[in-house]
């Protein structure tokens, strides 16, 4: 097994090697972590969604047979899809490996990176706001719900995450409506290896293309510079958000790919 450690590299990594490297660490800081040869796996305790439970691997990870499987028990056990989310460039072998055991390619997606030097605030006059108090965070992860095609109302476990958030060195911005309510918003890890990752960019449909999403994006890449950090990233969804992240100094500088594995399939399917 080997892998890369940017951090004790003389040379400045590459763009995709510090993503890849900073999404490991990230995980690191979920409330529940296994780390096994080769991979770290990041857990929610409250909520078995696979999208907010799955694995990354280190990078330059060669990961063998028995690896793999180490990696599905750890899923398994918790009764959880295994899940990967990675940079493949920074981690070449990895692929080769999961899908002949088995994994399935669920998307691969660019990811867009900004720094202090092309990053363009946005000219809208829109007012973002950091959430306050459980009706602010429970207005937000209401509209995130109804953003993605939810039901548009908060969750316990939606305003939790939300919280560990802030709490945790990130940051969450919103816009409020005209009404008073909740248009849309985002949130933003804290920084790990001077890079964080912004996400969960959502509005709600009845206040899209009124420059909401701008908005946030803009403001939580400039709170993230001023806190120090030297690089933001994230994903977009279509070519509108794309259009909006680039307006705002992202560019795109690598893909991530997401790996899955069906319930009984895979070296830890069969477990008599």
């Amino acid at each position: 097994m080997t892998f890369v450690d940017p951090s004790t590299s003389p040379a400045v990594p590459s763009p995709g090697l510090l993503v890849q490297s900073a999404t490991a660490e990230q995980l690191r800081r979920r409330p529940r972590v296994v780390e096994t040869p080769g991979f770290v796996a990041g857990f929610q305790a409250d909520d078995p969604n696979p999208y907010l439970n799955h694995a990354t691997p280190l990078p330059g990870a060669e990961p063998s047979t028995a690896d793999v499987a180490a990696l599905v028990e750890a899923f398994r056990t918790r009764e959880l899809t295994p899940r990967l989310e990675f940079v493949p460039a920074a981690a070449p072998a990895v692929a080769p490996a999961l899908l002949a055991a088995g994994f399935t390619v669920e998307a691969e997606h660019d990811f867009l990176v900004c720094t202090p030097e092309t990053y363009t605030p946005t000219e809208n006059r829109l007012v973002t706001q950091s959430p306050v108090g459980e009706e602010e965070f429970a207005a937000l992860d209401a509209a995130l719900s109804a953003s993605f095609g939810g039901p548009g109302t908060a969750s316990p476990e939606g305003v939790a995450r939300l919280r560990r958030t802030c709490e945790g060195g990130g940051a969450v911005r919103y816009v409020r409506a005209a009404d008073g309510s909740c248009a849309g918003g985002a949130s933003c890890t804290a920084p790990a290896l001077g890079t964080a990752e912004l996400s969960g960019v959502g509005t709600r449909p009845t206040h899209r293309r009124r420059g909401v999403a701008a908005a946030v994006v803009s403001a939580l890449t400039a709170d993230m510079f001023a806190r120090g950090a030297a690089s933001v990233w994230l994903e977009f969804s279509g070519d509108d958000s794309r259009r909006v992240y680039e307006r705002l100094g992202y560019r795109p500088l690598g893909t991530r790919l997401y790996l899955r594995l069906a319930p009984e399939d895979g070296p830890a399917g069969d477990r008599g």
